[in-house]
């Protein structure tokens, strides 16, 4: 799986990024996982809705649109739940709950990812 980091307009680091690029990576995603630490997340694309069918933990989940704006945020999702990000939603953020307000990510904001040039594929 590659990674990458999450990035504000003016290049502060947010997060790092597993990159979930494939379908069996997305259908994983963050299954059997006990916890996902703070300054961590995962990127699920193409996706527009997630669920957390399963999971132990509950997570915030950022939607994004082909430009990587924040189009909708789902903050403390609890397991066994289902959201979807909406018709303009082509990936989906993946954290810890509390982080997307710790990391103070808001509806709107534009978002960057640079993929680490050593990622595997």
């Amino acid at each position: 799986m590659r990674h990458a980091r999450l990035l504000t307009e003016d290049r502060r680091e947010l997060a790092r990024l597993e990159l979930a690029e494939t379908v069996l990576d997305r259908a994983r995603g963050l299954l059997g996982r006990s916890s996902l630490p703070a300054g961590q997340a995962m990127w699920l694309a193409p996706c527009r809705s997630i669920h957390t069918i399963g999971m132990r933990f509950a997570i915030d989940v950022a939607f994004l649109d082909r430009n990587a704006r924040v189009l909708t945020i789902r903050e403390q999702l609890p397991p066994f739940r289902l959201t979807w990000g909406g018709w303009r939603a082509t990936g989906v953020l993946e954290f810890a709950a509390g982080e997307i307000a710790r990391l103070s990510i808001t509806h709107g904001q534009q978002l960057l990812m640079a993929v680490d040039a050593d990622s595997e594929r």
